[in-house]
């Protein structure tokens, strides 16, 4: 169980949410764990085998607490709220945002920013961590270039949203030519060419594929969580049947969460490459065995513990996405000045 803005995360299992008076209990096997005022409470976010009284929920819709679920993986189930409740003003702020160019700008500077900042730090601790890399220079020079791409986002605040993208575009170019340099082993099997999505042409860029759409789950969810709607984005604009939003904030999410989880299962040689096969229309596909090996690997590393940039508080890196979208939330409702995207340190 953790608090963290006014929002309580239950996933222990089993626990179970009661009304005692003006507070909330938390209980384990009948014993109380925690006990809340209610007033301290904004929302309440409960993963896996959770449950809450009839009396617990009633008391929260009566006082505006969000009451979300969702499985142990992060699927988003259901929202408990009240009669009334702010997310139609949230989301039409949402909507309203998305249909001004100045504010879909400002919104993808904070996005993308943290997409440069990210993937430069993933460049950056492979310099640290392989001092005679024989690619040295080249990834120096990449280094470089997304600190100058960087100042640039930094110096002009007139930049348009095209601008932006175009930055975005240069920075991912710039990233992805070294991410090859990246890969210690088995380079014969494990290579990186160039991204390829649909369909993922090599064992790398499947596995790309595969934890990014992990990743856009979890984002989503949070999203749904907190009311916002995952559909309407600001850098990714509205399509149909594609969670613009979700994808503006899995921006600063990618180099952190999925790149460098493909970059461990392979330097480690936690998969094999007898897990890829491609088929007759080229795609490369993981067989079940290896998409278990993954599975658990993104469920162990969101269980790691770190010191959120922002917050100053240790949380699970798997509570990051439901963090950033209530962050997100918040910024819409006007209760901060502005987005801050998370920036690994």
């Amino acid at each position: 169980m953790k608090k963290l803005l006014n929002t309580l995360y239950v996933s222990t299992q089993g626990a179970y949410i009661a009304k005692e008076g003006e507070t909330l209990l938390i209980r384990v096997e009948k014993e109380t764990k925690l006990r809340l005022p209610i007033h301290t409470l904004g929302a309440i976010v409960c993963f896996g085998q959770v449950s809450a009284s009839p009396a617990a929920m009633g008391f929260c819709t009566d006082h505006d607490i969000l009451m979300a679920f969702y499985t142990e993986h992060g699927k988003f189930q259901a929202r408990v709220q009240g009669a009334v409740s702010g997310n139609v003003l949230l989301r039409r702020q949402q909507y309203r945002w998305a249909d001004s160019e100045e504010q879909s700008a400002t919104i993808a500077r904070s996005v993308i920013s943290g997409k440069i900042a990210n993937s430069r730090t993933v460049i950056g601790r492979a310099l640290r961590d392989y001092a005679n890399h024989p690619e040295k220079e080249m990834l120096e020079k990449n280094h470089l270039h997304l600190k100058l791409l960087l100042q640039s986002i930094g110096r002009d605040a007139s930049l348009t949203l095209d601008s932006l993208r175009g930055i975005e575009g240069e920075a991912a170019k710039r990233y992805f030519s070294v991410f090859d340099q990246l890969i210690s082993v088995d380079k014969k099997h494990f290579f990186f060419n160039r991204r390829s999505k649909r369909p993922p042409l090599d064992n790398v860029n499947a596995l790309l594929s595969f934890i990014y759409t992990l990743l856009a789950h979890d984002v989503t969810a949070a999203l749904e969580g907190v009311g916002l709607d995952p559909a309407v984005g600001y850098l990714h604009r509205d399509r149909p049947g594609r969670a613009g939003l979700a994808l503006d904030l899995m921006e600063e999410l990618r180099a952190y969460l999925a790149d460098r989880l493909v970059l461990s299962l392979i330097n480690r040689k936690q998969i094999k490459s007898s897990g890829f096969k491609k088929s007759e229309s080229g795609a490369v596909v993981m067989d079940d065995a290896t998409r278990k090996i993954v599975l658990v690997a993104w469920q162990e590393r969101k269980r790691e513990i770190i010191t959120h940039p922002f917050l100053k508080e240790k949380v699970e890196i798997g509570l990051l996405s439901h963090i950033q979208a209530m962050l997100f939330a918040r910024y819409v409702r006007g209760d901060i000045d502005c987005y801050p995207p998370f920036i690994w340190r």
